[in-house]
């Protein structure tokens, strides 16, 4: 009987003293370069982006005629969307110990420019990009795609 009550006595303080994590609050990436008018639209309010700011998972990038942005994820992906796009941040899973994961955003207009990284590399076909018309399976390597307004 003490065994037990020591293990659920253990098991209480872990639950109390271990920091809850939820994976839709944690950072995916950052702000590496920001220039012109640049935006992030999280939980329905829009924001400027700004260089060192973090990128979350379900966050959606919009820039206007002047504007580009640049973010690196936390697997090394390196995104580059130009003037006038749309990119939402549909899903985001990595491992950095296993490289495994799993990344899908969506390009709903304009350009970007993408250098995978070990999400791609450790798990080939992990990586995905949609447009309006495609999807786009990232093996590991550099491409761009443009997506026309309609």
């Amino acid at each position: 009987m003490r065994v037990w009550c020591k293990t659920i006595a253990a098991a209480a303080v872990l639950l109390v003293c271990s920091p809850i994590i939820d994976a839709q609050a944690e950072a995916i990436g950052k702000f590496r370069v920001v220039s012109g008018e640049s935006y992030v639209v999280r939980d329905g309010s829009r924001s400027k982006a700004a260089i060192g700011a973090d990128v979350m998972q379900s966050d959606v990038i919009e820039t206007a005629a002047d504007g580009s942005v640049g973010v690196t994820f936390n697997d090394n992906t390196v995104f580059s969307a130009g003037p006038n796009s749309r990119v939402s941040m549909e899903e985001f899973k990595f491992n950095p110990v296993t490289l495994k994961g799993s990344f899908l955003a969506k390009l709903s207009r304009g350009t970007l420019s993408v250098v995978s990284g070990d999400i791609a590399r450790g798990s080939p076909k992990a990586m995905r990009i949609r447009t309006p018309s495609a999807i786009l399976g990232v093996r590991g390597t550099r491409f761009l795609v443009r997506v026309n307004e309609e």
